[in-house]
């Protein structure tokens, strides 16, 4: 086995007594357009899916491989979005955490606990644990981290072909320095997030 071992900390909360395990993760809380989009998986102990780990460690193309895969895979899977407008209104970490948790409750079956990416567990409905790296050390988490962000890439390309003018099918509404030009050139369209360009608003 190369690698981490994603399977230990699910394997010791089955030992716990915990049959059904899910693993939630987001994308895109950085990103200057666009929503924040989770998944949440619940996988058949040590299944088999090749080269599985953080998305962020993977290239487009294998988390393209994997996403079929996944699903297939699955014992249940679930993928949901938080608007732009939920992102403003309350805050992007409340954001992502309310599409986590609304992509926990597509699952069904329902599973006795969650396993979130991150620090806090804040606003999910079900019992849940919060993972610090969990995307690189739990394969559930590392399985929804790859259904969010495909997921989320492919919604960016649909909103290049609205807005072709700012290039989301390239960067994905994070902040890079063609974006940025962009926003100099043609400002917000009505899917950016005006809460992460006030910096970029007061230097101007």
């Amino acid at each position: 086995m190369n690698g981490p071992d994603l399977w230990e900390y699910e394997r010791a909360l089955h030992r716990e007594g915990y049959a059904l395990v899910c693993g939630a993760d987001e994308a895109g809380r950085g990103p200057l357009a666009g929503p924040v989009c989770a998944a949440a998986v619940i996988l058949p102990e040590g299944v088999d899916l090749p080269g599985l780990n953080d998305s962020k460690k993977l290239t487009e193309k294998k988390r393209e491989a994997l996403f079929p895969l996944i699903q297939e895979r699955a014992v249940a899977y679930g993928i949901a979005f938080a608007s732009v407008e939920e992102i403003e209104k309350m805050n992007i970490l409340a954001a992502a955490l309310l599409a986590m948790d609304r992509a926990i409750g597509q699952l069904s079956p329902a599973p006795e606990l969650a396993l979130i990416d991150g620090n806090t567990v804040k606003g999910i409905s079900l019992p849940a644990r919060s993972v610090v790296g969990g995307d690189g050390k739990v394969a559930a988490i590392a399985a929804a981290s790859v259904l969010a962000k495909v997921t989320r890439d492919r919604l960016m390309l649909t909103l290049a072909e609205q807005y072709p003018q700012y290039g989301f099918d390239r960067h994905k509404g994070y902040g890079t320095k063609e974006h940025y030009a962009a926003l100099e050139k043609y400002g917000p369209s009505p899917v950016h997030r005006p809460s992460f360009l006030k910096k970029f608003y007061a230097k101007r």
